[in-house]
């Protein structure tokens, strides 16, 4: 298929989507599937919302699993990624939105839905993005300094890079990236920029190797990796509305509903790790305490006690899977 035109080829043994509509060979290949698909509890007539739909293969695995009246509630803020789900996904069962997860109940309301069987998040970058130089995700390739998920907003990683100071610059590495030579990429970062606009990928990556000492610049990650990853963190709020866009997917579940999500690096595991554990309504008064003064309801129970992670034949397949896990929790209250 050209890469000017016409619907994206799939690929059918491997359960992924070809971005060849984009100019890319790279084949998507949604991770945990079978997993997600099946913590979810899809079966026909399940109402289930993807509100990471990406490129819609999660979507179009639930849409079969549900099938041949269940509906799928996609939501993305990529308009791109929308796109390709849109036109990978049967409209009449799949409704789609270039929305945030937040506005979950918002969009369910205008739907006429007042609560979905499941709620899938999968959270992170996807391959779209990845392999689009002019989305500035990545630093294989020079594109813009941009990483916008959404591009309706004014917010890019050209803006962080070149506008905040020397101390906000490190503290993003470090708590976004767990980067260690932060202060040392921060300083470069205010040097460089002292003398040019900071405007591409290219530029940046090159600011970030001369800031990190020979000795400890290994082949496997990338030097860039952890500063791109956390400028790519606070562009998006990912990190900052990670709570509250669980919350309201909470709220959208049906008693017995499934919220199951898919994580990528530690801070967000751990967000998803510590929100789950609040809805189990677990005590945190202090110890000795004659009554709960704390006030903690259990509204959920968790499925996974442990994070369920990619087989190793899916992580030899999908090396993108490496870090993945999932976990799963079930909504036993009507109230949150």
């Amino acid at each position: 298929m050209s890469a000017t035109g016409g619907e994206p080829s799939w690929d059918e043994t491997g359960g992924g989507v070809a971005l060849s509509r984009f100019g890319m060979d790279e084949v998507h290949r949604p991770v945990l599937l079978r997993e997600a698909v099946h913590w979810l509890g899809c079966a026909p007539g399940k109402r289930i919302a993807d509100v990471t739909v990406g490129l819609g293969g999660h979507a179009e695995a639930i849409l079969e699993a549900c099938a041949p009246d269940g509906i799928l509630i996609g939501l993305d803020r990529d308009e791109d990624a929308l796109a390709v789900a849109k036109a990978r996904l049967d409209p009449s069962r799949a409704r789609l939105y270039q929305a945030d997860a937040m506005e979950l109940p918002q969009i369910l309301d205008r739907e006429g839905l007042p609560r979905v069987d499941g709620v899938l998040f999968d959270l992170g970058v996807s391959s779209l993005q990845l392999e689009m130089p002019e989305r500035g995700f990545a630093f294989q390739s020079d594109g813009p300094l941009d990483m916008r998920m959404d591009r309706r907003q004014a917010l890019t990683a050209a803006h962080l890079v070149n506008e905040r100071s020397e101390h906000e610059l490190a503290q993003i590495l470090r708590a976004y990236g767990e980067e260690r030579w932060a202060v040392a990429i921060a300083k470069a970062i205010v040097r460089a920029r002292a003398t040019r606009f900071l405007a591409r990928t290219r530029e940046l990556v090159d600011v970030v190797r001369s800031a990190i000492p020979a000795r400890a610049r290994p082949p496997h990650p990338h030097p860039a990796t952890r500063t791109f990853q956390a400028l790519r963190i606070v562009v998006n709020r990912e990190i900052e509305d990670l709570d509250a866009s669980l919350e309201a997917a909470l709220s959208c579940l049906t008693r017995g509903g499934r919220l199951v999500v898919i994580t990528f690096h530690s801070l967000e595991d751990r967000i998803v790790k510590s929100a789950m554990r609040r809805w189990e309504g677990s005590c945190v008064c202090p110890p000795g305490l004659p009554i709960c003064r704390c006030g903690r309801q259990r509204v959920a129970r968790v499925l996974t006690p442990r994070p369920l992670t990619p087989a190793p034949v899916e992580v030899a397949d999908n090396p993108r899977a490496r870090s993945a896990k999932m976990r799963v929790a079930e909504r036993l209250s009507d109230t949150v």
